[in-house]
Protein backbone atom coordinates (compact mmCIF):
# COMPACT_ATOMS: atom_id res chain seq x y z
CA UNK A 1 0.00 0.00 0.00
CA UNK A 2 0.83 3.73 -0.37
CA UNK A 3 3.18 4.70 2.82
CA UNK A 4 5.51 7.02 1.46
CA UNK A 5 4.80 10.75 2.93
CA UNK A 6 6.36 12.25 0.03
CA UNK A 7 5.03 10.54 -2.32
CA UNK A 8 8.27 8.94 -3.43
CA UNK A 9 7.67 5.55 -3.18
CA UNK A 10 10.26 3.19 -5.15
CA UNK A 11 7.27 2.05 -7.38
CA UNK A 12 4.20 3.64 -9.29
CA UNK A 13 1.30 1.33 -7.38
CA UNK A 14 -1.82 0.35 -9.22
CA UNK A 15 -4.76 0.52 -7.26
CA UNK A 16 -8.37 0.16 -7.47
CA UNK A 17 -11.30 2.92 -6.25
CA UNK A 18 -13.52 0.99 -3.78
CA UNK A 19 -16.13 4.14 -3.79
CA UNK A 20 -16.00 7.71 -4.81
CA UNK A 21 -17.87 10.67 -2.44
CA UNK A 22 -18.27 14.11 -3.06
CA UNK A 23 -17.73 15.65 0.17
CA UNK A 24 -20.44 19.06 0.97
CA UNK A 25 -18.89 22.19 1.73
CA UNK A 26 -19.75 23.43 5.04
CA UNK A 27 -19.40 27.61 4.63
CA UNK A 28 -20.84 28.26 1.61
CA UNK A 29 -19.49 31.51 1.23
CA UNK A 30 -15.88 30.46 1.20
CA UNK A 31 -16.10 30.08 -2.14
CA UNK A 32 -14.19 25.94 -2.37
CA UNK A 33 -14.50 24.06 -5.04
CA UNK A 34 -15.99 20.77 -4.85
CA UNK A 35 -14.13 18.30 -3.50
CA UNK A 36 -13.61 14.02 -3.34
CA UNK A 37 -13.16 12.01 -0.73
CA UNK A 38 -11.96 7.83 -2.29
CA UNK A 39 -11.55 4.72 -0.73
CA UNK A 40 -8.12 3.32 -2.00
CA UNK A 41 -7.39 -0.70 -2.61
CA UNK A 42 -3.91 -2.22 -3.57
CA UNK A 43 -6.22 -5.72 -3.36
CA UNK A 44 -4.64 -6.81 -0.16
CA UNK A 45 -5.20 -3.23 1.95
CA UNK A 46 -7.81 0.15 2.03
CA UNK A 47 -7.75 3.31 2.59
CA UNK A 48 -8.66 7.30 2.65
CA UNK A 49 -7.54 9.54 0.01
CA UNK A 50 -8.62 12.84 -1.07
CA UNK A 51 -8.79 13.86 -4.67
CA UNK A 52 -6.36 16.87 -5.37
CA UNK A 53 -8.70 19.42 -7.34
CA UNK A 54 -7.08 19.15 -10.69
CA UNK A 55 -8.39 15.19 -11.19
CA UNK A 56 -11.94 16.99 -10.53
CA UNK A 57 -12.29 16.64 -14.29
CA UNK A 58 -11.72 13.03 -14.41
CA UNK A 59 -14.88 12.27 -11.73
CA UNK A 60 -17.04 15.01 -14.17
CA UNK A 61 -16.03 13.11 -17.47
CA UNK A 62 -16.96 9.43 -15.79
CA UNK A 63 -13.45 8.33 -16.53
CA UNK A 64 -13.06 7.88 -12.45
CA UNK A 65 -16.03 5.86 -10.85
CA UNK A 66 -16.51 3.53 -8.39
CA UNK A 67 -14.00 0.01 -9.16
CA UNK A 68 -11.80 1.70 -11.70
CA UNK A 69 -8.36 0.64 -11.84
CA UNK A 70 -5.63 3.94 -11.67
CA UNK A 71 -1.75 3.89 -11.43
CA UNK A 72 -0.92 6.48 -8.88
CA UNK A 73 1.78 8.59 -10.57
CA UNK A 74 2.13 11.06 -7.77
CA UNK A 75 1.02 11.47 -4.17
CA UNK A 76 1.36 13.45 -0.75
CA UNK A 77 -0.14 11.98 2.81
CA UNK A 78 -1.50 14.66 6.06
CA UNK A 79 -1.80 13.65 8.85
CA UNK A 80 -5.32 14.33 10.28
CA UNK A 81 -6.85 13.68 13.73
CA UNK A 82 -3.97 11.20 14.30
CA UNK A 83 -4.48 9.37 10.95
CA UNK A 84 -3.03 9.38 7.68
CA UNK A 85 -4.76 10.59 4.24
CA UNK A 86 -3.57 10.20 0.91
CA UNK A 87 -3.68 12.84 -1.39
CA UNK A 88 -3.64 12.01 -5.28
CA UNK A 89 -2.19 14.81 -6.95
CA UNK A 90 -2.02 12.90 -10.06
CA UNK A 91 -2.82 9.17 -11.67
CA UNK A 92 -3.29 7.17 -14.75
CA UNK A 93 -7.32 5.67 -15.32
CA UNK A 94 -6.17 2.11 -16.85
CA UNK A 95 -9.55 0.52 -17.27
CA UNK A 96 -12.89 1.09 -17.16
CA UNK A 97 -15.25 0.07 -14.14
CA UNK A 98 -14.96 -3.43 -13.38
CA UNK A 99 -18.06 -5.53 -11.89
CA UNK A 100 -16.81 -6.10 -8.72
CA UNK A 101 -14.02 -5.43 -6.36
CA UNK A 102 -10.67 -7.00 -6.59
CA UNK A 103 -9.40 -9.02 -3.50
CA UNK A 104 -10.72 -8.77 -0.27
CA UNK A 105 -8.58 -5.91 0.45
CA UNK A 106 -8.59 -5.35 4.82
CA UNK A 107 -8.52 -2.00 6.58
CA UNK A 108 -5.05 -0.79 6.49
CA UNK A 109 -5.65 1.13 9.51
CA UNK A 110 -7.11 -1.55 11.35
CA UNK A 111 -4.58 -4.17 10.69
CA UNK A 112 -2.01 -1.38 11.96
CA UNK A 113 -4.14 -1.44 15.14
CA UNK A 114 -4.40 -4.94 15.86
CA UNK A 115 -0.18 -5.17 16.07
CA UNK A 116 0.20 -6.51 12.57
CA UNK A 117 3.04 -5.83 10.38
CA UNK A 118 2.17 -2.49 8.17
CA UNK A 119 2.54 -3.11 5.05
CA UNK A 120 5.41 -2.71 3.33
CA UNK A 121 6.13 -0.53 0.10
CA UNK A 122 5.88 -2.76 -3.04
CA UNK A 123 8.81 -3.63 -4.39
CA UNK A 124 7.99 -4.33 -8.14
CA UNK A 125 7.77 -1.72 -11.09
CA UNK A 126 3.78 -2.30 -10.16
CA UNK A 127 1.96 -4.34 -7.78
CA UNK A 128 0.45 -7.97 -9.32
CA UNK A 129 -3.17 -6.50 -8.09
CA UNK A 130 -6.05 -7.47 -10.91
CA UNK A 131 -3.24 -8.43 -13.27
CA UNK A 132 -5.64 -10.29 -15.71
CA UNK A 133 -7.50 -6.70 -15.72
CA UNK A 134 -4.51 -5.23 -16.76
CA UNK A 135 -3.12 -7.19 -19.65
CA UNK A 136 -1.72 -4.83 -22.21
CA UNK A 137 -1.48 -2.04 -19.96
CA UNK A 138 1.98 -2.29 -18.51
CA UNK A 139 4.51 0.20 -19.96
CA UNK A 140 6.93 2.28 -18.65
CA UNK A 141 5.43 3.91 -15.12
CA UNK A 142 4.81 7.86 -15.41
CA UNK A 143 7.24 10.25 -14.01
CA UNK A 144 6.04 11.96 -10.25
CA UNK A 145 7.61 15.12 -11.50
CA UNK A 146 8.79 15.33 -7.81
CA UNK A 147 11.96 16.73 -7.63
CA UNK A 148 14.48 17.98 -4.10
CA UNK A 149 15.49 21.07 -3.28
CA UNK A 150 18.96 21.91 -1.94
CA UNK A 151 17.83 21.12 1.55
CA UNK A 152 16.41 17.64 0.50
CA UNK A 153 12.74 18.25 0.78
CA UNK A 154 10.75 17.57 -2.03
CA UNK A 155 9.18 19.69 -4.43
CA UNK A 156 5.35 19.66 -5.33
CA UNK A 157 3.54 21.36 -7.99
CA UNK A 158 1.97 24.44 -7.26
CA UNK A 159 -1.56 22.56 -8.60
CA UNK A 160 -0.89 20.27 -5.65
CA UNK A 161 -1.21 22.54 -3.10
CA UNK A 162 -4.22 23.15 -0.33
CA UNK A 163 -4.73 24.01 3.09
CA UNK A 164 -5.06 20.35 4.18
CA UNK A 165 -1.18 20.07 3.37
CA UNK A 166 1.67 21.25 6.25
CA UNK A 167 5.00 20.82 4.88
CA UNK A 168 6.01 21.43 1.21
CA UNK A 169 8.06 23.11 -0.71
CA UNK A 170 7.62 24.52 -4.18
CA UNK A 171 9.83 25.60 -7.19
CA UNK A 172 8.39 28.68 -8.74
CA UNK A 173 9.28 32.04 -10.95
CA UNK A 174 8.02 35.19 -10.07
CA UNK A 175 6.30 36.73 -12.94
CA UNK A 176 4.84 40.06 -11.08
CA UNK A 177 5.99 41.96 -7.58
CA UNK A 178 3.86 44.52 -6.87
CA UNK A 179 5.11 47.66 -4.87
CA UNK A 180 4.37 48.02 -1.28
CA UNK A 181 1.26 49.14 -0.03
CA UNK A 182 0.50 50.66 3.37
CA UNK A 183 -2.89 50.67 4.94
CA UNK A 184 -4.49 52.44 7.98
CA UNK A 185 -8.07 51.76 9.47
CA UNK A 186 -9.32 51.17 12.49
CA UNK A 187 -7.55 47.83 13.80
CA UNK A 188 -4.51 49.74 12.99
CA UNK A 189 -1.90 50.18 9.85
CA UNK A 190 0.43 48.08 8.11
CA UNK A 191 2.14 47.20 5.31
CA UNK A 192 1.68 44.91 2.30
CA UNK A 193 3.13 43.06 -1.10
CA UNK A 194 2.01 40.48 -2.84
CA UNK A 195 3.74 38.03 -6.14
CA UNK A 196 2.54 36.25 -8.75
CA UNK A 197 4.31 32.69 -8.93
CA UNK A 198 4.76 30.44 -11.46
CA UNK A 199 5.69 26.98 -12.35
CA UNK A 200 4.94 24.28 -15.04
CA UNK A 201 1.98 23.19 -13.55
CA UNK A 202 -0.04 26.29 -12.78
CA UNK A 203 0.05 29.59 -10.94
CA UNK A 204 -0.95 31.32 -7.21
CA UNK A 205 -0.59 34.42 -5.74
CA UNK A 206 1.52 35.02 -2.32
CA UNK A 207 1.08 37.87 0.20
CA UNK A 208 3.49 39.48 3.22
CA UNK A 209 2.30 41.42 5.25
CA UNK A 210 4.28 43.51 7.55
CA UNK A 211 7.17 41.83 8.92
CA UNK A 212 7.51 39.52 5.90
CA UNK A 213 7.52 42.77 3.99
CA UNK A 214 10.46 43.64 5.66
CA UNK A 215 11.82 40.27 5.03
CA UNK A 216 11.65 39.43 1.39
CA UNK A 217 10.78 41.85 -0.28
CA UNK A 218 14.17 42.94 -1.22
CA UNK A 219 14.74 39.34 -1.69
CA UNK A 220 12.45 38.85 -4.49
CA UNK A 221 12.58 39.65 -7.89
CA UNK A 222 10.73 39.47 -10.99
CA UNK A 223 11.75 36.68 -13.40
CA UNK A 224 13.71 34.78 -10.90
CA UNK A 225 13.02 31.19 -9.79
CA UNK A 226 13.05 30.43 -5.50
CA UNK A 227 12.22 27.38 -3.53
CA UNK A 228 9.34 28.46 -1.39
CA UNK A 229 8.30 26.52 1.95
CA UNK A 230 7.02 26.89 5.57
CA UNK A 231 4.22 29.04 4.54
CA UNK A 232 0.70 29.10 4.71
CA UNK A 233 -1.70 27.92 2.39
CA UNK A 234 -5.74 29.82 2.17
CA UNK A 235 -8.35 30.44 0.64
CA UNK A 236 -7.86 33.05 -2.24
CA UNK A 237 -9.41 36.29 -2.26
CA UNK A 238 -10.70 37.26 -5.57
CA UNK A 239 -11.03 40.51 -5.47
CA UNK A 240 -7.37 41.05 -5.38
CA UNK A 241 -5.94 38.45 -7.81
CA UNK A 242 -6.98 37.40 -11.08
CA UNK A 243 -5.61 34.24 -11.33
CA UNK A 244 -6.57 31.02 -11.88
CA UNK A 245 -6.08 29.55 -8.62
CA UNK A 246 -8.30 28.78 -5.60
CA UNK A 247 -5.80 28.91 -2.99
CA UNK A 248 -2.99 31.69 -2.42
CA UNK A 249 0.03 31.70 -0.35
CA UNK A 250 0.70 33.82 2.50
CA UNK A 251 4.22 34.33 3.99
CA UNK A 252 4.80 34.28 7.53
CA UNK A 253 8.10 35.09 9.95
CA UNK A 254 9.12 31.43 9.76
CA UNK A 255 8.88 30.89 6.07
CA UNK A 256 12.05 30.06 4.17
CA UNK A 257 12.75 31.63 0.28
CA UNK A 258 16.00 30.17 -1.42
CA UNK A 259 16.84 31.53 -4.65
CA UNK A 260 17.49 28.54 -7.49
CA UNK A 261 20.07 28.70 -10.09
CA UNK A 262 18.73 25.65 -11.68
CA UNK A 263 15.64 27.98 -13.31
CA UNK A 264 15.33 25.80 -16.73
CA UNK A 265 12.62 23.50 -15.90
CA UNK A 266 10.36 26.48 -15.04
CA UNK A 267 8.45 28.77 -17.21
CA UNK A 268 8.82 32.23 -18.02
CA UNK A 269 4.80 32.70 -18.27
CA UNK A 270 2.01 31.28 -19.07
CA UNK A 271 -1.00 32.83 -21.18
CA UNK A 272 -4.24 31.81 -22.30
CA UNK A 273 -4.70 34.44 -25.65
CA UNK A 274 -8.23 35.48 -26.41
CA UNK A 275 -8.52 37.18 -29.94
CA UNK A 276 -9.63 40.15 -30.31
CA UNK A 277 -13.10 39.38 -32.15
CA UNK A 278 -13.25 36.90 -29.33
CA UNK A 279 -14.23 39.09 -26.57
CA UNK A 280 -17.67 39.10 -26.53
CA UNK A 281 -17.46 35.69 -25.14
CA UNK A 282 -15.81 36.81 -22.11
CA UNK A 283 -17.81 38.18 -19.35
CA UNK A 284 -17.73 41.91 -18.52
CA UNK A 285 -15.33 42.62 -15.50
CA UNK A 286 -13.27 39.16 -15.89
CA UNK A 287 -10.07 39.04 -16.57
CA UNK A 288 -8.21 37.89 -20.11
CA UNK A 289 -4.54 37.56 -22.14
CA UNK A 290 -4.51 39.33 -25.31
CA UNK A 291 -1.38 39.37 -27.85
CA UNK A 292 -1.91 42.39 -30.34
CA UNK A 293 -0.05 44.64 -32.31
CA UNK A 294 0.17 48.07 -30.69
CA UNK A 295 -1.44 50.39 -33.44
CA UNK A 296 -1.59 53.57 -31.45
CA UNK A 297 -1.14 55.23 -28.20
CA UNK A 298 -2.21 58.37 -26.80
CA UNK A 299 -0.71 61.12 -24.77
CA UNK A 300 -0.83 60.97 -21.14
CA UNK A 301 -3.94 62.93 -19.54
CA UNK A 302 -5.38 63.31 -15.87
CA UNK A 303 -8.54 62.63 -14.34
CA UNK A 304 -9.27 63.11 -10.51
CA UNK A 305 -10.03 59.42 -8.77
CA UNK A 306 -13.22 59.10 -7.27
CA UNK A 307 -11.67 56.87 -4.30
CA UNK A 308 -8.59 59.20 -3.36
CA UNK A 309 -9.93 62.92 -4.91
CA UNK A 310 -6.16 63.11 -6.14
CA UNK A 311 -5.03 63.07 -9.97
CA UNK A 312 -4.55 59.97 -11.75
CA UNK A 313 -2.50 59.60 -14.91
CA UNK A 314 -3.93 57.68 -18.04
CA UNK A 315 -3.20 56.32 -20.95
CA UNK A 316 -5.17 54.61 -23.94
CA UNK A 317 -3.95 52.32 -26.36
CA UNK A 318 -5.22 50.94 -29.62
CA UNK A 319 -4.36 47.70 -30.30
CA UNK A 320 -5.10 44.87 -33.46
CA UNK A 321 -4.25 41.46 -34.11
CA UNK A 322 -4.71 38.98 -37.28
CA UNK A 323 -8.69 38.86 -36.61
CA UNK A 324 -8.96 42.09 -38.24
CA UNK A 325 -10.46 43.95 -35.46
CA UNK A 326 -9.16 46.42 -33.11
CA UNK A 327 -9.90 47.19 -29.13
CA UNK A 328 -8.79 50.20 -26.92
CA UNK A 329 -6.49 49.26 -23.43
CA UNK A 330 -6.18 52.17 -21.29
CA UNK A 331 -2.99 51.89 -18.69
CA UNK A 332 -3.17 53.60 -15.38
CA UNK A 333 -0.89 55.52 -13.13
CA UNK A 334 2.72 54.67 -13.09
CA UNK A 335 2.22 51.74 -16.13
CA UNK A 336 0.76 54.92 -18.23
CA UNK A 337 3.51 56.87 -17.66
CA UNK A 338 5.95 54.48 -18.14
CA UNK A 339 4.40 53.29 -20.86
CA UNK A 340 6.69 55.28 -23.51
CA UNK A 341 10.09 54.16 -22.11
CA UNK A 342 9.11 50.36 -22.54
CA UNK A 343 8.82 50.86 -26.19
CA UNK A 344 12.39 52.06 -26.11
CA UNK A 345 11.60 53.83 -29.68
CA UNK A 346 10.35 50.98 -31.53
CA UNK A 347 6.88 50.98 -33.44
CA UNK A 348 4.41 48.42 -34.15
CA UNK A 349 5.99 46.26 -31.56
CA UNK A 350 3.69 43.27 -30.85
CA UNK A 351 2.66 43.43 -26.81
CA UNK A 352 1.48 39.86 -24.88
CA UNK A 353 -0.98 41.20 -22.03
CA UNK A 354 -2.03 39.15 -19.11
CA UNK A 355 -4.59 39.39 -16.70
CA UNK A 356 -6.48 42.33 -18.25
CA UNK A 357 -9.73 43.37 -17.25
CA UNK A 358 -12.50 43.28 -20.03
CA UNK A 359 -15.22 46.09 -20.18
CA UNK A 360 -18.59 46.10 -22.00
CA UNK A 361 -18.41 49.75 -22.47
CA UNK A 362 -18.54 50.27 -25.93
CA UNK A 363 -18.53 46.89 -27.21
CA UNK A 364 -15.60 45.76 -25.47
CA UNK A 365 -12.58 47.17 -24.08
CA UNK A 366 -9.82 46.51 -21.91
CA UNK A 367 -7.97 48.15 -18.55
CA UNK A 368 -4.77 47.39 -16.84
CA UNK A 369 -4.92 45.62 -13.03
CA UNK A 370 -2.07 46.67 -10.67
CA UNK A 371 -1.68 42.62 -11.19
CA UNK A 372 -1.67 42.94 -14.92
CA UNK A 373 1.28 42.19 -16.57
CA UNK A 374 2.89 43.13 -20.31
CA UNK A 375 5.60 41.67 -22.30
CA UNK A 376 6.82 43.51 -24.89
CA UNK A 377 8.16 41.43 -28.08
CA UNK A 378 7.88 38.17 -26.24
CA UNK A 379 9.90 35.05 -27.35
CA UNK A 380 6.78 32.76 -27.90
CA UNK A 381 5.22 31.97 -31.40
CA UNK A 382 2.18 33.18 -30.88
CA UNK A 383 4.80 36.60 -30.73
CA UNK A 384 6.29 35.18 -34.02
CA UNK A 385 3.38 34.45 -35.77
CA UNK A 386 1.63 37.96 -34.80
CA UNK A 387 4.77 40.13 -35.97
CA UNK A 388 4.61 37.74 -39.57
CA UNK A 389 1.23 38.63 -39.81
CA UNK A 390 1.32 42.47 -39.54
CA UNK A 391 4.82 42.42 -41.57
CA UNK A 392 3.46 40.69 -44.72
CA UNK A 393 -0.71 41.55 -44.83
CA UNK A 394 -1.62 43.12 -41.29
CA UNK A 395 -0.32 46.84 -42.10
CA UNK A 396 -2.82 47.08 -45.28
CA UNK A 397 -5.67 45.52 -43.49
CA UNK A 398 -8.84 47.19 -42.98
CA UNK A 399 -9.03 47.21 -39.53
CA UNK A 400 -12.57 47.14 -37.91
CA UNK A 401 -13.07 48.86 -34.74
CA UNK A 402 -15.02 46.38 -32.05
CA UNK A 403 -15.87 50.27 -30.26
CA UNK A 404 -15.12 53.42 -31.45
CA UNK A 405 -14.06 56.40 -29.17
CA UNK A 406 -17.05 58.44 -29.33
CA UNK A 407 -16.77 62.38 -28.66
CA UNK A 408 -19.79 63.76 -26.99
CA UNK A 409 -22.52 65.02 -29.03
CA UNK A 410 -21.00 63.27 -32.67
CA UNK A 411 -22.17 60.23 -34.25
CA UNK A 412 -20.63 56.82 -33.53
CA UNK A 413 -18.51 55.44 -36.46
CA UNK A 414 -16.12 52.44 -36.87
CA UNK A 415 -17.86 49.08 -36.65
CA UNK A 416 -19.96 48.93 -33.17
CA UNK A 417 -23.14 51.18 -34.36
CA UNK A 418 -23.23 50.37 -38.01
CA UNK A 419 -26.29 51.28 -39.75
CA UNK A 420 -26.74 48.11 -42.03
CA UNK A 421 -26.78 45.83 -38.60
CA UNK A 422 -29.24 47.74 -37.15
CA UNK A 423 -32.15 45.82 -36.14
CA UNK A 424 -35.53 47.40 -35.34
CA UNK A 425 -37.18 46.08 -31.36
CA UNK A 426 -39.74 43.78 -32.83
CA UNK A 427 -36.25 42.48 -35.15
CA UNK A 428 -34.51 41.79 -31.92
CA UNK A 429 -37.83 39.57 -30.79
CA UNK A 430 -38.50 38.00 -33.46
CA UNK A 431 -34.77 36.94 -34.27
CA UNK A 432 -35.30 35.36 -30.37
CA UNK A 433 -31.77 37.28 -29.79
CA UNK A 434 -30.22 36.38 -26.30
CA UNK A 435 -32.48 33.17 -25.66
CA UNK A 436 -28.91 30.97 -25.58
CA UNK A 437 -27.80 30.40 -21.82
CA UNK A 438 -24.71 29.76 -23.54
CA UNK A 439 -23.77 32.98 -24.62
CA UNK A 440 -24.81 36.71 -25.38
CA UNK A 441 -26.34 37.77 -28.62
CA UNK A 442 -25.32 41.68 -30.23
CA UNK A 443 -26.97 44.13 -31.52
CA UNK A 444 -27.71 48.18 -31.85
CA UNK A 445 -30.58 50.14 -32.40
CA UNK A 446 -31.81 53.24 -32.78
CA UNK A 447 -34.65 53.86 -30.51
CA UNK A 448 -36.23 56.84 -28.52
CA UNK A 449 -37.02 57.21 -24.49
CA UNK A 450 -40.17 56.65 -22.76
CA UNK A 451 -39.51 56.39 -19.43
CA UNK A 452 -36.81 55.99 -16.59
CA UNK A 453 -37.35 54.76 -13.31
CA UNK A 454 -35.95 57.35 -11.13
CA UNK A 455 -36.24 54.85 -8.06
CA UNK A 456 -32.62 52.47 -7.49
CA UNK A 457 -31.04 54.93 -10.47
CA UNK A 458 -27.79 54.62 -8.44
CA UNK A 459 -26.31 53.15 -5.63
CA UNK A 460 -23.92 54.20 -3.17
CA UNK A 461 -20.61 52.35 -4.36
CA UNK A 462 -16.97 51.84 -2.89
CA UNK A 463 -15.13 54.58 -4.07
CA UNK A 464 -12.09 51.61 -5.00
CA UNK A 465 -10.85 52.30 -8.25
CA UNK A 466 -11.21 48.19 -9.22
CA UNK A 467 -14.13 47.60 -7.04
CA UNK A 468 -17.35 49.48 -7.12
CA UNK A 469 -19.39 47.03 -5.09
CA UNK A 470 -22.29 48.41 -2.92
CA UNK A 471 -20.99 49.76 0.48
CA UNK A 472 -23.73 50.52 3.73
CA UNK A 473 -23.28 53.18 6.53
CA UNK A 474 -22.01 51.90 9.62
CA UNK A 475 -22.07 55.22 11.67
CA UNK A 476 -17.75 55.34 11.23
CA UNK A 477 -17.93 55.58 7.73
CA UNK A 478 -18.85 53.48 4.40
CA UNK A 479 -18.05 49.65 5.30
CA UNK A 480 -16.96 47.94 1.75
CA UNK A 481 -17.16 44.37 2.49
CA UNK A 482 -14.86 43.44 -0.59
CA UNK A 483 -12.54 45.78 0.10
CA UNK A 484 -12.85 45.03 4.13
CA UNK A 485 -12.17 48.60 5.03
CA UNK A 486 -14.38 51.69 5.57
CA UNK A 487 -14.30 55.10 3.42
CA UNK A 488 -15.08 58.83 4.76
CA UNK A 489 -17.76 58.93 1.74
CA UNK A 490 -19.35 56.45 -0.99
CA UNK A 491 -19.49 57.41 -4.67
CA UNK A 492 -22.46 56.84 -6.73
CA UNK A 493 -22.78 54.93 -9.33
CA UNK A 494 -25.87 54.81 -12.10
CA UNK A 495 -27.24 50.98 -12.07
CA UNK A 496 -30.60 52.47 -14.32
CA UNK A 497 -33.73 50.81 -16.16
CA UNK A 498 -35.38 52.53 -18.78
CA UNK A 499 -38.13 51.73 -21.06
CA UNK A 500 -37.18 52.69 -25.04
CA UNK A 501 -39.03 52.25 -28.05
CA UNK A 502 -39.08 52.56 -31.73
CA UNK A 503 -41.58 52.37 -34.51
CA UNK A 504 -41.91 48.49 -33.96
CA UNK A 505 -42.07 47.93 -30.42
CA UNK A 506 -40.61 48.69 -27.33
CA UNK A 507 -38.47 46.70 -24.51
CA UNK A 508 -36.66 47.23 -21.06
CA UNK A 509 -33.61 48.02 -20.69
CA UNK A 510 -30.67 48.02 -18.16
CA UNK A 511 -27.29 49.94 -18.03
CA UNK A 512 -24.76 50.78 -15.74
CA UNK A 513 -22.22 53.66 -14.86
CA UNK A 514 -20.64 54.91 -17.88
CA UNK A 515 -23.58 54.71 -19.94
CA UNK A 516 -25.80 56.21 -17.45
CA UNK A 517 -23.38 59.32 -17.94
CA UNK A 518 -23.55 59.57 -21.36
CA UNK A 519 -27.57 59.21 -21.40
CA UNK A 520 -28.63 62.12 -18.22
CA UNK A 521 -25.82 64.37 -19.31
CA UNK A 522 -23.84 63.99 -15.68
CA UNK A 523 -22.42 62.02 -13.03
CA UNK A 524 -24.23 60.33 -10.60
CA UNK A 525 -22.75 62.08 -7.16
CA UNK A 526 -24.00 65.17 -9.36
CA UNK A 527 -27.45 63.99 -9.76
CA UNK A 528 -27.72 62.70 -5.71
CA UNK A 529 -26.45 66.51 -4.98
CA UNK A 530 -29.40 67.65 -6.94
CA UNK A 531 -31.88 65.34 -5.93
CA UNK A 532 -30.81 66.24 -2.11
CA UNK A 533 -31.53 69.89 -2.29
CA UNK A 534 -34.24 69.76 -4.78
CA UNK A 535 -36.41 66.81 -5.98
CA UNK A 536 -38.80 68.20 -8.39
CA UNK A 537 -35.55 69.54 -10.52
CA UNK A 538 -33.84 65.78 -10.30
CA UNK A 539 -37.49 64.93 -11.46
CA UNK A 540 -36.82 67.50 -14.69
CA UNK A 541 -33.46 66.49 -15.56
CA UNK A 542 -35.03 62.27 -15.67
CA UNK A 543 -38.03 63.98 -18.10
CA UNK A 544 -36.02 66.10 -19.90
CA UNK A 545 -34.29 62.57 -21.54
CA UNK A 546 -37.99 61.35 -22.27
CA UNK A 547 -38.34 61.72 -25.88
CA UNK A 548 -34.30 61.87 -26.23
CA UNK A 549 -33.70 59.18 -29.54
CA UNK A 550 -30.01 57.87 -29.29
CA UNK A 551 -28.06 55.02 -31.05
CA UNK A 552 -27.78 52.05 -28.29
CA UNK A 553 -25.24 49.03 -28.29
CA UNK A 554 -27.24 46.20 -26.38
CA UNK A 555 -26.62 42.85 -25.28
CA UNK A 556 -29.50 40.00 -24.95
CA UNK A 557 -29.02 37.50 -21.96
CA UNK A 558 -31.10 35.18 -21.12
CA UNK A 559 -31.28 34.81 -17.19
CA UNK A 560 -33.65 33.34 -14.33
CA UNK A 561 -35.28 35.03 -12.33
CA UNK A 562 -37.88 33.64 -9.51
CA UNK A 563 -37.70 30.53 -11.53
CA UNK A 564 -38.80 32.27 -14.77
CA UNK A 565 -36.35 32.54 -17.68
CA UNK A 566 -36.32 36.12 -19.38
CA UNK A 567 -33.90 37.74 -21.84
CA UNK A 568 -31.98 40.84 -19.97
CA UNK A 569 -31.15 43.62 -22.62
CA UNK A 570 -27.88 45.45 -21.07
CA UNK A 571 -27.26 48.95 -22.53
CA UNK A 572 -23.22 48.98 -23.47
CA UNK A 573 -23.28 52.11 -25.59
CA UNK A 574 -25.49 54.88 -25.92
CA UNK A 575 -24.81 58.14 -27.71
CA UNK A 576 -26.66 61.26 -29.87
CA UNK A 577 -28.22 60.52 -32.97
CA UNK A 578 -26.72 62.80 -35.88
CA UNK A 579 -29.77 63.77 -37.33
CA UNK A 580 -28.10 65.30 -39.95
CA UNK A 581 -26.13 61.75 -41.20
CA UNK A 582 -29.22 59.53 -40.06
CA UNK A 583 -31.16 62.02 -42.78
CA UNK A 584 -28.13 61.77 -45.68
CA UNK A 585 -28.83 57.44 -44.89
CA UNK A 586 -32.81 57.39 -45.17
CA UNK A 587 -32.38 59.20 -48.67
CA UNK A 588 -29.72 56.27 -49.21
CA UNK A 589 -31.97 53.73 -48.73
CA UNK A 590 -35.20 55.31 -50.00
CA UNK A 591 -32.83 55.86 -53.62
CA UNK A 592 -31.67 51.82 -53.51
CA UNK A 593 -35.46 50.39 -52.69
CA UNK A 594 -36.18 52.44 -56.08
CA UNK A 595 -33.38 51.06 -58.21
CA UNK A 596 -34.01 47.76 -57.66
Amino acid sequence: MLDSTDGTASSVPVCQILSLKKLQTTNASANVSERYRVVLSDGEYYTQAMLATQLKPLVENGSLDKNVVVRVTQFTSNTVQNRKILILLNLDVLTPPQQERIGSPQNIETARNSGGSAPAAPTKTEPSIGAQALSGSHGAPASRGVTKSSSGMPVYPIEALSPYQNKWTIKARVTLKSDVRHWSNARGDGKLFSVNLLDESGEIRATGFNDAVDRFYPLLQENKVYFISKAKVTIAKKQFSTLPNEYEITLESNSEIEECAEAGDVPEVKYNFVPIDQLSTVEPNQTTDVITILDSYSDVSEIVSKATQRPIKKRELTLIDSSGMSVRMTLWGSQAENFVNLLAGEEKPVIAFKGVKVSDFGGRSLSMFSSSTMNINPDIPESHGLRGWYDNEGSSTNIRGFSSTVDSGSAPTGGALRSNERRTLSEVKDQSLGTSFDRPDYFNTRATFLYIRPNNLYYSACPSQECNKKVLDDGDGWRCEKCDRSYPAPVHRYIFSANIADYSGQIWVSGFNEVGEAIIGMTADQLDAIRTENENEFRAILQRVNGRMMHFNCRAKQETFNDTNRVRYTVTQAVPVDFAKAGHELVEQIHALQTH
